[in-house]
């Protein structure tokens, strides 16, 4: 039976649900402001012409795919970062992951969702910028961790979700160690460029505060996967 099931709607939300009493990564509401271009601290960033758009549309992946690791290149505006995506542990979380990337799904996105406190990640893959993006399809939970402390260890490619088994398009990569409640798929890992995250995480969030729109505009320009 395919387990990556077709949504009858697509208004979930893919986020980090941020305070100081209670720490998660979900798709809700979160601080927003106007993204922007300049330059984080000792960045090389480009300018990029991505913008919230509406998704492509995608199909149901094939969940009979071959389960094998795969290697996930984001090229960005702020330069390259490649991780190697755990098709074995994760094996529909890669699946899925890897069928939008090949059809462009991603590609010309922004990273909508920076958190500085508590939680530090970068949250990408959803087009259209809101946080409530994501394709007409979900799956369960894959690979969660039973270690209790600094469960999403810095360089960790995890799901952000709306709930248990509503894994989507949205993702986000964990820049220094973070504890968080075992709730997120854990699908891959960095192994070039958190520099990169780490420059944009230094620049800060749009308006000050801890979670929200990057102030350094960072966009997934294309990604490719082998």
């Amino acid at each position: 039976m395919n387990l990556i099931k077709r949504l009858v709607a697509t208004t979930s939300v893919a986020v980090l649900a941020v305070s100081v009493s209670a720490v998660g990564l979900s798709e809700s509401s979160f601080a927003r402001g106007t993204t922007s271009n300049s330059a984080a601290q000792g960045s090389v960033c480009s300018k990029t012409t991505a913008i919230g758009h509406t998704p492509i549309k995608a199909g149901l992946p094939d969940a009979k795919s071959v389960q094998v690791d795969r290697t996930f290149s984001l090229n960005t505006n702020c330069g390259q970062i490649v991780f190697k995506a755990f098709g074995k542990k994760a094996p529909l979380t890669v699946i899925a992951m890897s069928s939008l990337a090949k059809i462009g799904f991603f590609d010309h996105s922004l990273c909508h969702r920076l958190t500085t406190s508590q939680i530090f990640v970068l949250q990408c893959g959803d087009p259209t910028a809101s946080g409530s993006g994501g394709p007409p399809f979900s799956y369960p939970d894959e690979n969660l961790p039973t270690v209790p402390a600094n469960d999403y260890p810095a360089g960790t490619i995890a799901m952000a979700n709306s709930g248990p088994n509503t894994n989507g398009s949205q993702f986000f990569i964990v820049y220094k160690d973070t504890t968080l409640p075992p709730s997120y798929s854990i699908w891959g890992v960095v192994t070039k460029g958190l520099d990169i995250v780490k420059r944009v995480a230094a620049a800060g969030v749009v308006g000050g505060g801890t979670d929200g729109t990057p102030r350094q505009t960072i966009a997934l320009e294309t990604v490719l996967v082998k």
